[in-house]
């Protein structure tokens, strides 16, 4: 941070009227969580060292370092602290009485300026400090800079009043703020019926057994004509070794058969383990290895569904399926989810999304993307249809708008880019939709958009070990987009570095808790222990899940998703965040989506790369006026090297960015 000190270090000047301020550019260090008294050390050490330089002046200091300069920002530092520690000059002149009287300027030069003042007793005894606090208000508004101001009253009152308190450990949150925090963190109690998916299928079969339960292409199933495919698969199962605690690798296309083989495998009490039928073989091996999987169900393999007698009736609790995700190690890994993780997961949406007898949900998402399980499983808990879209649909934005349209359904769920496709190209067959959004970050102006159009719009969010969706956010009339608060019997915690609350506002790690945690990693017990984590706020025995992602709690109670912890790139020494790139392109009229990531294609030379979607089809953009528009408002180290223009960007089968196939660019 920045402060000003007098400049009169010359005896000479002690009568001489003049500004000979300078600016004083301090760092002060704060690692390895020192104690009040330590840190008060050091920052005498620094300012010590700084005052014994304080002639040089301040723009000389700017033109040796030579930092990126930019006219929205101060060079060097963006906070001033001043203290006041002189005596107040006094006016006298006769018959007349002076005091001073502050005038605001309306003007600040700096993000913040904070000025403070010794203040005495007529005595001359110290009676404490007063200050005041100057903001950019492009920045801030007049209640975040209230709440800082507190925060630093509290921090300064936790230092003098235990000095050898470690500076992590001082307590920030305001009265009520824990409170608040901790109503924030919890959804809302549901009761849940029924212990596995299973039974809560031949709930509805009794209930409704002619209604249609599944739709695809020309098959179309009555829920008593689905449970009893069901059942002669689950009874054909068991004669090949599959029951409780078993695998079974699904492989099959989007199909009646799909379903049919998945209620199945959970029937008998075991887990599906569900691939892409286009993954590679390699991986399908791989996971089925590594799952340890009794059966793989392929359309080789599948018999002929009809004909094959009743089985005995569904086996209770257990795991419910094992999928598998991208690892680190280069391996993917296996999250297994529990029977009672899925049935609480589908109360909790069956009661933000009801539906009934009549109503249908076209199914959209690649099984082996656990977001599928909603698609396939939330209509058949309710009575309702699920409409089984095949893969060449869901590629097809128009074909796909014909399907929904053709069905007449009322909920469809999908990733934004799979949703961006629709509404560039068929935005009609949006309209009066319950649209779920989810799988990754939901632009502002495709929520604003698909808001217009749909009956309602919900942004969902959660990883794959905490069962599918964890929180929801309903998207209002201005399309502003958060993560929204913690479904039915979860709890959600921001929290730092030494698992404590972060304060609204801040930026934390977001962990979560509750009946939706997955059992773990399958065979990866080390793992397990690193990311399911004893909950400190729970009862005993209690874990939670950590996710990686940065948040923070707004004002009014909902959750705004920052980055991944692990975000960050590092580029010629400076950290970048490639979202702030992002955005400043898609600012841009031309562009219509963008991606930039970081490559290093020769070994050493890594560089900034912008893939671009051009905002209309008939216009590409102009590299050089968008390195031009980016060097405006960017340090020159955040402007891509190389601009690849595409027609769309690449798509993974779950519908989300395929980085790997992001094409080399020339430089």
């Amino acid at each position: 941070l920045g402060t000003p000190i007098a400049g009169r270090t010359d005896d000479a000047l002690d009568d001489l009227i003049g500004f000979f301020v300078n600016n004083l550019v301090l760092r002060t260090d704060t690692s390895g969580d020192p104690t009040f008294r330590e840190l008060l050390g050091r920052v005498r050490e620094t300012s010590l060292s700084a005052y014994a330089h304080q002639d040089v002046p301040f723009e000389r200091l700017v033109e040796v370092l030579n930092p990126e300069r930019s006219l929205a920002r101060h060079p060097l530092f963006q906070i001033m602290l001043a203290v006041q520690n002189n005596a107040e000059p006094r006016l006298e002149l006769p018959g007349l009485t002076g005091e001073l009287e502050a005038v605001g300027t309306h003007s600040v030069k700096l993000d913040l300026w904070f000025d403070l003042a010794e203040r005495h007793t007529a005595d001359g005894t110290p009676d404490g400090i007063v200050g005041a606090v100057q903001y950019a208000t492009d920045l801030f508004d007049e209640h975040t800079v209230r709440v800082l101001a507190d925060r630093f009253v509290r921090v300064l009152t936790a230092a003098v009043r235990n000095p050898d308190q470690r500076v992590g450990r001082a307590e920030i949150l305001a009265s009520g703020e824990l409170e608040r925090l901790g109503a924030w963190s919890a959804g809302p109690e549901c009761v849940v019926q029924g212990g596995s998916l299973p039974e809560l299928f031949a709930a509805r079969v009794v209930s409704s057994p002619g209604a249609v339960a599944v739709v695809s292409g020309d098959v179309e199933l009555s829920y008593a004509e689905l449970a009893a495919r069901v059942a002669g698969l689950a009874r054909w199962l068991v004669e090949r070794g599959v029951g409780p605690g078993g695998r079974v690798v699904v492989a099959l296309p989007r199909s009646v058969e799909l379903v049919v083989a998945l209620l199945a495998v959970q029937w008998v009490g075991a887990a599906y383990v569900p691939v892409d039928p286009e993954y590679p073989a390699e991986r399908v091996a791989h996971i089925r290895e590594d799952a340890g999987a009794v059966l793989v169900l392929t359309p080789d393999v599948l018999p002929g569904l009809d004909g094959l007698g009743d089985g005995s009736g569904p086996v209770v609790g257990g795991a419910a399926y094992v999928i598998y995700t991208s690892g680190s190690t280069g391996r993917p890994k296996g999250v297994v989810v529990g029977q009672s993780a899925l049935v609480n997961f589908l109360a909790s949406m069956a009661e933000r999304f009801p539906m009934g007898v009549g109503e249908r949900l076209v199914a959209v998402t690649t099984v082996a993307f656990d977001i599928a399980g909603l698609e396939l499983f939330l209509p058949l808990v309710q009575g309702a249809t699920v409409v089984v879209a095949d893969r060449e649909t869901v590629r097809d934005p128009q074909a796909l708008a014909g399907l929904v349209v053709e069905h007449k359904a009322s909920v469809v769920q999908a990733t934004p880019s799979l949703w961006r496709a629709v509404v560039d190209q068929a935005p009609e067959a949006v309209r009066g939709l319950r649209v779920l959004v989810g799988g990754e970050a939901l632009p502002a102006d495709l929520a604003l958009r698909l808001r217009e159009l749909a009956a309602d719009v919900t942004n969902l969010y959660g990883p794959t070990e905490t069962t599918i969706w964890s929180t929801a956010a309903v998207v209002d009339a201005g399309g502003e987009v958060s993560i929204g608060s913690p479904i039915a019997n979860t709890r959600v915690h921001v929290l730092d570095d030494r698992l404590q609350f972060v304060p609204p506002g801040v930026a934390g790690e977001l962990y979560i808790a509750g009946e939706g945690l997955a059992y773990g990693y399958h065979r990866r017990p080390g793992l397990t222990a690193e990311r399911f984590v004893v909950d400190p706020y729970g009862a005993p025995g209690e874990r939670m899940y950590r996710t990686g992602d940065i948040v923070r709690w707004r004002a009014n109670g909902q959750l705004e998703y920052l980055s991944r912890a692990d975000h960050q790139v590092k580029v010629r020494g400076h950290r970048i965040e490639p979202g702030e790139i992002e955005a400043a392109l898609i600012r841009h009229e031309a562009v219509g989506q963008a991606v930039v990531v970081a490559r290093e294609d020769t070994p050493g030379d890594q560089r900034l790369v912008a893939y671009l979607v051009p905002a209309t089809a008939s216009g590409t953009p102009d590299t050089a006026a968008l390195r031009d528009a980016l060097a405006a408002t960017l340090p020159a180290y955040m402007v891509p090297s190389a601009f690849v223009v595409l027609d769309a960007l690449p798509l993974t089968p779950n519908g989300k960015l395929d980085r790997a196939a992001l094409p080399v660019p020339e430089y």
